[in-house]
């Protein structure tokens, strides 16, 4: 905000004297004088004199310091004012309470407020001065008079939320997709640089300058010459040489564009997009003729600041690409823009019900807008709609007359669209909360083209006037020719009965159909086994329709082969879960006979016998195996079964279970492994001969008490690191304390894994990962997102993968936190360092990420003077390193690394069972009675995921082992850790105390 100026004939002072004294005591030079201040007032300019006159003869001044309250909601008002420097807070409370009070938007020089001493109603706001402000005032009488005479005049001054609201200005809007090149250029005309992205762009101009100096000089392109230029895909080239933090080459032009939006960069005929391509770019520092070349000490300080300028403008990269995209019109946006911007919407929840066909559909026609100022207002409540929104960054308050701010909207959620529905006035205004706010704009036509398309290309099955199925058009066409469609809801039965009738009958059942693959990956949410199986052999069985013999047996046999395809596939894909199924193995067993008989007439179906056979072997025999002879798993425990090779947990496998009681003794019991709360309470009190009743309680190392319900399923794997099982009575739930063991290690293992290769830690960390990695169901995931109570099903193996991510976080802050020398500490985190290195090398994200969120805990990133010993290269990595952990667009960077990597890769779990559960809270399961299949098939996406980075065996062969690999394997997988934060952070400030 500018500072209003004092007239260089009238001394700041002398103006303000005049408004001190009485209106009566004013004489013509007084008058004068606040004229002349006045006239400086932009607002003031199309104020008529005799206006102007009035206010000189009866206004007041008024200095307020930052933070003052002028007036509060409900006061009833005296006066009302202009604002000639600063600004002020307009604040709202849907309660009587004043510390409920929201900012709904701040007013600026020029504006006024205060008109409700018009008809003695309460003050609609509370205003509070923002910084040191002064103010215009005039009484309540004076201002009755001023109104009746010059109402129109003075009703331009009125801010919202008092008079008209006004929006935003059309300079900051893009208001016609037709003119957003031209609309763009007022917007960024004469735009200020910031001052780190300034920095950037000199590091890299030096940089090219030391490294490549080549690139910029001047340039002949039809006759005419550029001075000083470097070609769009030359700049390209040589950042994705630069680090391995630039991803990919439209990342590149993402980075470049963050500098061209700033105008650091510019193109010679000053388009606003940067592209790959043979065109001329010029950095800031050339526009000027005979800029000075860099000097050596210029040079060598922007090669040392390159990484983190490269790291700086890898962050904001992404966005400025996105931004950059959104903002050419639709007909210019080619298909990997639409991909880029599809992707971004996959992620933004007011759109999680959506089908990805309207995703794509929106992807097309979404239009970028940004807003500056906080208190902008967006549209008025009453005023027509035009435009749906959603908030891509900041927030926006939701403003009716008459009640104020009755909520507010942050990132990710939408607002107006009520209005384009429904063809009614805007229900409400809505205000920008905050500055710098960015939204994804559809404007009323393209939203109303779109439904009407999705309605145009939806066909709905129904019997007995009820819908069965729901199918959407799909956009592109089956390799027939024909159209196809995609399934978007619909009974159980009937989705089944679609995947069989439309199912490619041109691929091995081996082969990736990813439609039938939604389908089994999915289907235990919606149809258990008991209710499929039937289903497959009643369509193996079903009867032919009337025609010729030859018909009927191509029929049959079409029938027969997509029966057996699914079931292949289905049987392949739950793998050992069938298992444990008896009905399963007997519907195979069903299955190979009626296949073996029917294939002495249908000869084709020879072809599915070996398969059949193989699957009814192996699974009779583990059947009969795991009857037999039960896997007995101790609990979690920290003994010597954890240095052998991992198998996975099933459903059937029995775990022995510690137990405590208050006084700290305990009983060892033995249930099943999907055992629920009330199976082991029962089992403690038979061992224990109690007739009491008893609740199981989970009891942390910090003293927290879960009561576990009685139909938890697989109580034992969702215990914390050094949490314990306790059953006892209800009235001794408050004596419970954590047992000694709980609390962790008292000294550090520094002294054991100093000695230990960096690159040999992070190698058996990664062996121990894959096998837990390997053992994960992909079902466990569903169990993990539905609830395993809904299926009666373990998650152990999930629940020990992640139960490893904890571990290895808390490793981490442990060890630094019982370090108690300094020099110790920076070593440590030197080592840290080069382990999460070598973890990215192994395309082990899952012990990266545990490592970095580990120094990134607040008990060891608080340690300033540890952090400021680490020697600078180890800072770069660290900060590089910390990069990809960047939660904003959805984790765009972790996702764009993953992207690079081919497998066998060990996952990032805890972000792809948060893109589950986005998906799983976001739309309904069921929708009218049917199954909301377009649901299952984004998580099925998802689970596809794991798959990919499982499609590839791990090599364990990427690292050779040194003599002491016996000692690092055995250190790796007894981690031992404290999991009490508050302990961790008393222990961070005894090493290194608060400053005062």
């Amino acid at each position: 905000m500018v500072a209003m100026q004092a007239s260089p004939n009238v001394c700041p002072s002398e103006w303000i004297c005049c408004l001190d004294k009485r209106p009566s005591e004013r004489s013509g030079e007084d008058v004068d004088i606040i004229l002349t201040r006045l006239r400086e007032v932009k607002a003031f300019h199309k104020f008529p004199p005799p206006l102007l006159l009035q206010i000189c003869t009866c206004a007041f001044y008024e200095c307020l310091e930052k933070g003052i309250t002028l007036f509060r909601q409900g006061d009833i008002g005296t006066s009302w004012y202009a604002v000639l420097s600063g600004s002020l807070d307009v604040k709202v409370s849907e309660t009587a309470n004043h510390q409920d009070a929201v900012t709904i938007c701040t007013l600026g020089i020029g504006t006024a407020f205060g008109e409700s001493i018009l008809d003695n109603t309460p003050r609609h706001a509370t205003i509070v001065s923002r910084e040191t402000s002064e103010l215009l005032r005039i009484e309540q009488r004076e201002f009755k008079s001023l109104w009746e005479k010059h109402r129109q005049s003075l009703a331009g001054l009125l801010a919202p939320p008092y008079g008209a609201m006004e929006s935003g200005s059309n300079n900051d809007r893009l208001t016609d997709k037709n003119n957003m090149n031209s609309d763009c250029v007022s917007k960024t005309h004469n735009k200020i640089p910031s001052e780190k992205l300034q920095r950037a762009g000199k590091v890299l101009r030096n940089a090219i300058l030391s490294r490549a100096p080549h690139m910029i000089r001047d340039r002949k392109y039809h006759l005419k010459t550029y001075r000083q230029c470097c070609v769009g895909t030359e700049l390209v080239d040589w950042l994705v040489l630069q680090s391995a933090c630039v991803l990919t080459r439209s990342h590149a032009v993402g980075m470049w564009q963050a500098l061209l939006e700033d105008q650091v960069l510019n193109h010679v005929d000053q388009e606003l997009g940067f592209q790959d391509k043979y065109l001329f770019y010029r950095f800031l520092d050339d526009e000027e003729e005979d800029t000075p070349l860099p000097s050596e000490e210029e040079k060598r300080e922007s090669e040392e600041e390159l990484p983190e300028t490269i790291l700086f403008l890898a962050q904001m990269g992404p966005d400025a690409l996105l931004r950059m995209i959104l903002r050419k019109s639709p007909g210019q946006r080619t298909g990997d823009d639409l991909e880029i911007i599809y992707d971004e919407l996959l992620h933004i929840k007011a759109l999680a019900h959506l089908s990805n066909t309207v995703k794509r559909e929106l992807a097309s026609v979404v239009i970028f807008e940004s807003h500056a100022r906080a208190g902008t207002v967006l549209f008025n409540q009453g005023e027509e709609g035009t435009s749906w929104y959603i908030i891509q960054k900041g927030s926006v308050n939701v403003v009716i007359y008459g009640k104020g701010v009755v909520c507010t909207l942050h990132e990710g959620d939408d607002f107006g669209k009520l209005a384009l529905v429904t063809d009614s006035p805007r229900a409400a205004s809505i205000v920008l909360r905050e500055d710098n706010c960015h939204f994804l704009r559809v404007d009323k036509e393209d939203f109303n083209r779109i439904l009407r398309d999705v309605e145009a290309n939806t066909v709905r099955l129904k019997e007995h006037e009820q819908a069965v199925l729901v199918l959407e058009k799909s956009p592109r066409a089956s390799t027939l020719g024909s159209i196809k469609y995609t399934v978007i809801s619909g009974a159980p039965e009937k989705i089944l009965e679609h995947f069989l009738e439309t199912m490619r009958m041109d691929i091995h059942h081996s082969e990736p159909d990813p439609a039938v693959d939604d389908f089994v990956l999915m289907h235990c949410v919606f149809m258990p086994n008991s209710q499929l199986c039937p289903l497959l052999m009643a369509h193996y069985h079903a009867a032919s329709p009337p025609g010729s013999e030859q018909e009927r047996l191509e029929q049959a046999l079409n029938c027969k082969r997509r029966a057996l395809i699914l079931a292949l596939r289905w049987a392949n894909t739950h793998t050992f879960l069938l298992q444990e199924e008896p009905a399963a193995t007997s519907f195979l067993e069903e299955l190979l006979g009626s296949v073996s008989n029917d294939s002495r007439i249908l000869r084709a179906l020879k072809d599915f016998v070996p398969d059949l056979e193989n699957l009814v072997k192996l699974h009779s025999e583990e059947a009969k195996s795991a009857k037999k002879q039960k896997t007995l798993i101790r609990q979690f425990s920290n003994g010597e079964e954890r240095l052998q090779k991992k198998q996975a947990i099933r459903n059937q496998d029995d775990i022995l279970l510690k137990v405590y009681c208050s006084d700290h003794t305990y009983t060892t019991i033995r249930v099943t492994v999907t055992a629920t709360g009330r199976e082991v309470i029962s089992a403690v009190a038979d061992k224990l001969g109690s007739t009491e009743e008893l609740v199981l309680v989970h009891l942390s190392s910090a003293g927290e008490k879960v009561i576990l319900k009685p139909n938890d399923v697989s109580v034992f794997s969702t215990l914390s690191i050094n949490g314990r099982l306790f059953a006892c009575a209800r009235e001794q739930l408050s004596s419970l304390t954590p047992l000694p063991d709980q609390e962790g290690p008292t000294a550090g293992s520094m002294s054991t894994f100093e000695l230990m290769s960096s690159k040999d830690l992070a190698y058996q960390m990664t062996m121990f990962d894959w096998e837990l990695f390997s053992c994960v169901h992909e079902h466990e995931l569903l169990y993990h997102t539905f609830g395993r109570h809904n299926f009666r099903r373990t998650t152990a193996n999930l629940d020990l993968f992640l139960r490893r991510f904890n571990q290895v976080q808390l490793w981490v802050v442990t060890e630094v936190c019982l370090c108690g020398q300094l020099s110790k500490r920076v070593q440590l985190l030197k080592k840290f360092i080069k382990i999460a290195a070598h973890c990215r090398e192994f395309k082990n994200l899952n012990s990266f990420f545990a490592i970095i969120m580990g120094m990134s805990n607040p008990a060891v990133s608080r340690l300033s003077q540890t952090w400021e010993k680490l020697p600078t290269k180890f800072k770069k990595f660290y900060a590089e390193f910390e990069s990809m952990m960047d939660p904003s667009r959805n984790h765009r960077s972790y996702r764009l690394t993953v992207t690079k990597l081919e497998p066998p890769i060990i996952p990032f779990m805890p972000l792809l069972l948060k893109d589950m559960t986005f998906t799983h809270e976001g739309n309904k399961t069921f929708i009218d009675s049917m199954v909301n299949f377009e649901k299952m098939r984004i998580i099925a996406n998802t689970i596809r995921q794991v798959r990919h980075c499982r499609s590839q065996p791990f090599n364990p062969d990427i690292c050779q082992p040194n003599k002491n690999q016996a000692e690092v394997r055995g250190y790796v997988r007894k981690l031992c850790v404290i999991d009490n934060q508050r302990a961790l952070t008393q222990l961070s400030y005894r090493l290194e105390p608060r400053r005062t």
